[in-house]
């Protein structure tokens, strides 16, 4: 089975040491008596949910999956997973960094980061369902009513309900505006919903005693198009007015897809026959408000590659100084074996070190991103909230799309330091593989992601957001640019910056143009500016690391080796990345279609 170490000393010292949370926590109101201790401490009990509660049901809940009663509609999740649930609810975990009015403890966003990343590492199947809530808690927080907040929030703060989106039909996916389902307006104010929606993660389960549907539905006078879309609380048992669960509402699973990883986790078919719902938002209006729960799955999903990256990272190390097989080229490193373990070889050091490289430069930005979410609810002053804002919206497709890929990349690499007991199920490598594969395509598949990057984030304002966050890196360039020690990862990070800036003015000139010249380049340019993130990062970790050198902590001398690895091995990927993208549009629609 899989064995899982919380990676405590890292994310301590990307709180502590690089990103300095503790001091950005305290100028925000909210968090004013915020202090590393406490941090430190639910880290680490975090961390011993993830491994000691989770993790033990993540390859058997694999293994067995769910299962439907055709007859009742009833989900049940894998042996286990209710009891870890109440267990998480025990432990406050839910509440975690939900707002106090509604019985949250207020903690930053960014520990609650940390917390899932744990959890993915641990289970992602099982995490999808408490994970989900929580994006639910945002939209009505957001744009809920008083009356729906007063009646919803305190239930999914305390994970007693768990929500879901319920987005997706069978004829379109990402295109929403294609959507079908119709909501029909009630004498008494609420709406009677009907249709059918697919791939609804967490739409039934036997974990929580309700679950609170969001769903996208049009009213009847709507527009065509995305411009017609509303969204609606869907309550599995509906909801009185003192908050007690009445009868069944008219929304129930009629199958579940049988998919290729992921298993413990519920993927249900809904159908909705007349269900009670209420509006959130205005009318016609719903993708604004379902945006806040979209961009926190997105941002989520990104952790779920993350937290796969590590474990997949752990699992293959240790597996590699164990197995023993064949000599290094150079002799023997093991003359008292018969043969050497294999971390003595390039190739297997070069998968391991592409993993943990991916893993520590996700963890940066993601820590990073989280802290910019801290600042963007919790600050009172505008242009602060402002500048956060812009910051999130920027990397949220940088984070779902880059992480994934890399995940994918590193699953994949780490499986085939196993060999042939890679793709065996016991040694939970293949699994991790599988669950990685599908994290590239929900949520928004990752070239969506990067049309979204290319096309709204950077030509959509002129490139005013991609800008600003340059300017941060042209700050740190330009006070480390006469540090010696620096060069290695400062020039880099410089000739990467100036060729993003050019790469983006070149595209948008393109795309006056003719606009498909963006969907030819957007997945190529995604991966440069992702790279230009962790560039950033790692020198930014690195500024530390070298400091701290000499402090006989063997944790900087292995930071510094895997960031002179990352400019080494993986940032020269952007040569090519770049050069991809400056072909353009032609080759790819030069052949006539009946040609395919």
């Amino acid at each position: 089975m899989p064995q899982y170490t919380p990676p405590l000393r890292d994310m301590q010292f990307l709180l502590h040491e690089v990103l300095g949370a503790v001091d950005e926590l305290r100028l925000l109101p909210p968090h004013a008596d915020i202090d590393a201790d406490t941090l430190n401490a639910v880290l680490e009990e975090g961390g011993k949910f993830a491994a000691e509660v989770t993790l033990p049901l993540n390859l058997s809940g694999d293994a067995q999956g769910c299962t439907l009663d055709q007859v009742t509609h009833a989900v049940t999740a894998p042996k286990g997973f209710k009891e870890a649930y109440a267990r998480y609810l025990e432990g406050g975990w839910a509440a975690l960094s939900c707002d106090p009015e509604y019985g949250g403890q207020g903690l930053p966003l960014i520990l609650n980061q940390c917390f899932y990343e744990m959890l993915n590492s641990a289970n992602q199947a099982w995490t999808m369902y408490p994970g989900l809530s929580h994006g639910a808690y945002e939209a009505l927080h957001a744009h809920g009513t008083p009356e729906q907040k007063a009646t919803y929030l305190p239930k999914l703060t305390s994970g007693q309900w768990t929500g879901t989106m319920c987005l997706t039909e069978s004829h379109c996916g990402t295109d929403l505006g294609l959507l079908r389902s119709k909501a029909l307006p009630q004498a008494d104010g609420t709406y009677r919903i009907s249709g059918e929606k697919i791939f609804i993660s967490a739409g039934e389960h036997d974990l929580a005693e309700n679950i609170i549907h969001l769903v996208l539905a049009r009213l009847p006078d709507a527009p065509a198009g995305s411009k017609g879309i509303s969204l609606f609380i869907v309550p599995k048992f509906r909801v009185a007015a003192d908050g007690s669960i009445g009868e069944r509402n008219g929304i129930f699973c009629s199958a579940l897809e049988h998919k290729m990883g992921i298993h413990g986790s519920a993927t249900c078919q809904m159908v909705l026959d007349g269900a009670v719902g209420t509006l959130v938002g205005e009318p016609n209006r719903g993708l604004q408000a379902m945006f806040v729960m979209m961009n926190a799955a997105r941002l989520g999903v990104g952790n779920q590659s993350l937290g796969l990256t590590e474990v997949a990272y752990q699992n293959a190390v240790a597996y590699a100084k164990d197995r023993l097989q064949m000599r290094a080229l150079s002799g023997p490193k093991a003359p008292d074996k018969p043969a050497d373990p294999i971390i003595v070889h390039p190739d297997v050091r070069k998968m391991l070190l592409t993993a943990r490289a991916y893993a520590e430069g996700g963890r940066a930005l993601a820590m990073y991103t989280a802290l910019q979410l801290d600042k963007l609810v919790a600050t009172d002053d505008a242009d602060e909230r402002k500048d956060a804002d812009d910051t999130v919206a920027l990397l949220t497709p940088i984070l779902k799309a880059f992480l994934t890929d890399n995940g994918w990349t590193a699953t994949s690499a780490c499986m085939q330091v196993f060999g042939g007991h890679g793709y065996i199920h016991g040694s939970g490598m293949e699994q991790f593989v599988r669950d990685s594969r599908i994290n590239m395509i929900y949520e928004g598949t990752n070239t969506v992601q990067s049309l979204d990057l290319l096309g709204r984030k950077v030509l959509g304002d002129n490139g005013a957001k991609l800008k600003k966050f340059g300017k941060q890196i042209a700050a740190f360039v330009e006070e480390e640019g006469t540090d010696e020690a620096m060069q290695e990862f400062i020039n880099p990070l410089a000739d990467l910056g100036d060729k993003v800036t050019k790469l983006t003015t070149e595209l948008g000139m393109k795309a006056f143009g003719n606009a498909d010249e963006v969907g030819a380049a957007a997945v190529d340019y995604l991966r440069v500016v992702g790279h230009l993130c962790f560039a950033y990062f790692f020198a930014r970790m690195a500024k530390v690391a070298l400091a701290k050198k000499d402090s006989g902590d063997p944790f900087y001398t292995a930071k510094l080796a895997t960031t002179r690895f990352y400019f080494a091995k993986l940032l020269p990927e952007t040569a090519s990345l770049i050069r991809s993208a400056r072909s353009g549009l032609a080759p790819l629609m030069e052949m006539d279609e009946a040609l395919f």
